[in-house]
């Protein structure tokens, strides 16, 4: 599985990582959208809402159907596949500054990009991967200023056993603060 806040890069990497190990790759975002599994819209973040156990029974199927290894991506990816078929979480981390210039260049309304800015330093998408999986399952990967094929590298370094899989690699929180930069990032809605 592959997850983080929006604009990190999941869907390019999970892609690249799938063609790499010939495996099946879905990206909920595409299926939610495609399949019409939605519950709802959200006004207020103009945004669809997708239906997490339409979804979960959708995926399930592809799972079982499936005679390859399958690359799951998606923000709540954690939420609609259960525990017992997550081999491994790669949590894409991102800095802010690039987090933010790559939201507003795919157009993130002030809102929308101040929501994602402040999940990403708070570690909201690591703290659910772990809290869903626990500790041993989920692999932190920082993919500040790096290319696609390293980043999926590092993933099938990791994959091989060539490389330990960690948590804790980023604290953007702390970096922020202790560059008195905390309010470029988090300000009230």
């Amino acid at each position: 599985m592959v997850t983080g806040t929006p604009a990190v890069g999941k869907t390019t990497i999970a892609s690249l990582l799938a063609s790499k190990l010939n495996a099946t790759h879905i990206d909920l975002a595409g299926l939610v959208k495609r399949e019409k599994l939605i519950s709802g819209a959200d006004e207020k973040r103009e945004t669809l809402i997708a239906d997490v156990d339409k979804v979960s029974k959708r995926v399930q199927r592809i799972i079982e159907a499936s005679k390859r290894d399958i690359i799951v991506d998606g923000h709540y990816a954690v939420d609609v596949i259960p525990t017992k078929d997550i081999n491994l979480v790669f949590v894409l981390r991102r800095s802010p500054d690039e987090l933010k210039k790559e939201m507003e260049e795919r157009g993130f309304r002030e809102k929308k990009l101040q929501e994602n800015l402040a999940a990403e330093i708070l570690d909201i998408c690591l703290w659910e991967a772990m809290s869903a999986c626990g500790h041993s399952k989920v692999c932190e990967i920082d993919v500040t200023g790096k290319e696609i094929k390293e980043v999926v590298g590092e993933a099938i370094l990791v994959l091989e056993g060539k490389k330990k899989c960690t948590v804790g690699i980023v604290d953007w929180l702390g970096k922020l603060d202790r560059e008195n930069r905390l309010h470029d990032f988090l300000n009230p809605f």
